[in-house]
């Protein structure tokens, strides 16, 4: 009897490493092969580069954007130059120049409703972006946010959005 109970075990041991296996092959391949694909694009990416007119030219891969709302205490609509000049001051200082496009932006209220906005966002390509200029433009967000009393400011880095608060 006992050893048949420990056969039986073993076989349920054994069982369940096998199921742990065949869930970790395919996860392996996946990973693996998403790697070669992106591996794969990047060095056909870099092959452009090389073979292009773009091989000698100098550029910027780094882009930080700061969205300047144009509504004070966050509903009351104002002329935003004053802000959107500031911002373009500020990053050329920061990263050696600025630009300045506007936009629309919404969002669902609270009440499931459509709100619109203005707003312009100032962004700056950067050689060196390390972790003093993040936080300087941090810094520069969170000042921006209180002095036109907005919940959060937004700050976009390399395509990730930040919800500065």
């Amino acid at each position: 009897m006992f050893c048949s109970q420990t056969v039986e075990y073993k076989g349920v041991a054994m069982l369940e490493r096998k199921k742990i296996f065949y869930w970790i092959i395919p996860m392996l391949l996946i990973v693996f092969l998403g790697n070669a694909v992106y591996a794969t694009e990047q060095q056909e990416t870099s092959k452009v580069k090389q073979s292009s007119a773009l091989k000698e030219q100098f550029y910027l891969e780094d882009v930080v954007k700061i969205y300047v709302p144009s509504t004070y205490n966050v509903d009351q609509p104002i002329d935003n130059t004053p802000y959107v000049n500031k911002s373009l001051e500020e990053f050329s200082r920061m990263f050696g120049g600025a630009t300045a496009i506007d936009g629309t932006g919404s969002w669902l209220s609270d009440d499931n409703q459509l709100v619109k906005e203005k707003v312009t966002i100032v962004y700056s390509y950067a050689e060196d972006l390390d972790k003093k200029k993040i936080n300087q433009v941090v810094a520069y967000a969170k000042s921006l946010k209180e002095e036109m009393k907005q919940s959060s400011v937004s700050l976009e880095v390399n395509g990730k959005m930040y919800f500065i608060e």
